[in-house]
């Protein structure tokens, strides 16, 4: 028995496997075009980067994937959002995907580059209007996901009901580690998952070893929300920085760079993301999913994607029995 393939749009992919894009800089060449070598869709996060490392990314991506397909992720909240995405339509990604605000534009912009645009969501209104402008599919993102939220329901609650809603390939995404987590995403409904936590702990992962690591030995009591500067609550694994932020300890913001169209101004998430990125835990915020306490090893992606299908393969044969 083979999973079943996932097709967005005009671009196929062998598994139905969409690899989250994770900000900032956990999600570049390395990882996206690995994962897509391995069947899946490699995503990579464009918030964050100059448009020019963008498009160097993707065209590293595009050499390691060997044809498979390569999406990028860009918040629509990024100042820089028009001008990443054209440079990724320029450079002819495979797909764009798009959250942490909504943008009409988008829309426009990839039906005119012939390019797939999925939207992350999180209610069937969005959902529908996504659908009315254009969506080649949609992502269903549950309060159980990492990072920037836009909902406070569970995915498998969400979904069923955004299926429902809209007739296009619908992408379930929040608390999925597991060939088994797949499958239930499948059953419930998902043409597709998309995963996040579970790729930033792999070998080809552009983290720094101990953000990894932290990944592997955080329990569920670890993981915790923050008020972000985006406007939006985030999820994250506790650190001396969300003990800050919880007393109200707010960080000094050294220098602004005016990423974001609008900032609360809490602190710079910029910076702290970066931060994370290479290393420094005590000053960095790092973004996991609440699956990310299930966690307990860091393999490569084709180690990662062969596991994956094999617990799938087992969940549903002994399903079928």
């Amino acid at each position: 028995m083979e999973m079943p393939k996932l097709t967005i749009g005009n671009v196929t992919a062998r598994l139905p496997i969409i690899q989250g894009g994770m900000a900032v800089r956990i999600s570049l060449s390395s990882l996206a075009g690995s994962v897509a070598k391995a069947g899946g869709i490699g995503v990579i996060a464009g918030s964050g980067l100059e448009p020019e490392e963008l498009a160097a990314e993707i065209r590293r991506a595009r050499e390691i994937a060997e044809g498979g397909v390569v999406g990028v992720n860009i918040m629509v909240a990024v100042k820089r959002f028009a001008e990443l995405v054209h440079v990724a339509l320029e450079e002819g990604i495979d797909l764009v995907i798009a959250g942490a605000g909504f943008s009409r534009d988008v829309f426009q912009w990839c039906k005119d580059a012939g390019t797939p645009m999925v939207p992350i969501v999180g209610s069937e209104r969005v959902a529908q209007l996504s659908q009315r402008f254009g969506a080649s599919a949609v992502i269903v993102e549950g309060v159980e996901a990492g990072g920037h939220l836009g909902t406070d329901e569970l995915m498998l609650d969400l979904l069923p009901r955004i299926v429902d809603a809209v007739d296009l390939p619908v992408i379930g995404a929040g608390g999925i580690v597991t060939g088994a987590d797949i499958k239930t995403a499948l059953d419930a409904g998902a043409a597709g998952v998309q995963m996040g936590s579970r790729f930033a702990a792999t070998v080809e992962s552009s983290a720094a070893q101990n953000f990894k690591d932290l990944y592997v030995g955080c329990a569920p009591e670890d993981i915790v929300l923050i008020k972000s500067p985006v406007g939006l609550p985030g999820r994250a694994i506790r650190s001396s920085l969300t003990e800050r932020l919880a007393a109200g300890d707010v960080p000094r913001i050294e220098r602004c760079i005016v990423c974001l169209k609008k900032c609360g101004k809490d602190f710079c998430i910029m910076d702290k993301l970066v931060k994370a990125q290479a290393g420094d835990l005590e000053q960095g915020l790092i973004f996991a999913g609440s699956a990310a306490a299930r966690i307990r090893d860091i393999p490569t992606v084709a180690e990662l994607m062969d596991r994956l299908v094999s617990e799938w393969t087992v969940a549903t044969e002994g399903g079928a029995a």
